[in-house]
């Protein structure tokens, strides 16, 4: 195979890659659930990072970015359950105290999100906080940038 023809199958393989990506997020919510999907998730999981593997390792120069940008949750907002100790109100509260006019990394503000609910002994997920992000993005409440769902490759602000 010559660079020409491993340019054309990558571009193949980043498409496989990104509808692997769509099914190890479903399958992350459903592995919950179900011992089976969570063996699915594995398996795509290995079928997407081996297939580009062996294409970058063998030609190095055509990866595009340093770090393949996969879904770092899935979960949605609607299939979060809050305990009794905490509101929808508190979190969001807590999630605008980290927000700035300017964009950043939706892992930054998960990040501080999670610390601060550490700190307050709120038990809330990385998870729950990316997905109340992404309904805050989804209501127009804050930006968003990229696909949220892809903490280290997306970004969000507060509203001009």
């Amino acid at each position: 195979m010559d660079q020409k023809q491993a340019t054309e199958i990558l571009e193949h393989l980043l498409e496989a890659a990104h509808e692997l990506d769509e099914a190890k997020a479903a399958a992350a919510v459903l592995a919950e659930q179900d011992e089976d999907a969570a063996s699915l998730k594995a398996l795509v999981i290995g079928l997407n990072s081996e297939l580009l593997g062996l294409m970058f390792d063998r030609f190095p120069d055509l990866m595009p970015f340093e770090e393949f940008p996969a879904i770092s949750s899935g979960l949605r907002w609607d299939e979060v359950k809050l305990g009794p100790s905490v509101t929808e109100s508190d979190l969001d509260g807590i999630i605008f105290s980290f927000l700035r006019p300017r964009p950043q990394k939706m892992a930054l503000v998960v990040l501080l999100a999670i610390k601060r609910c550490e700190e307050l002994g709120l038990p809330i997920s990385d998870e729950a906080i990316a997905a109340r992000l992404q309904i805050l993005a989804d209501s127009d409440r804050i930006e968003g940038f990229g696909d949220l769902r892809k903490w280290r490759h997306s970004e969000v602000r507060l509203k001009d």
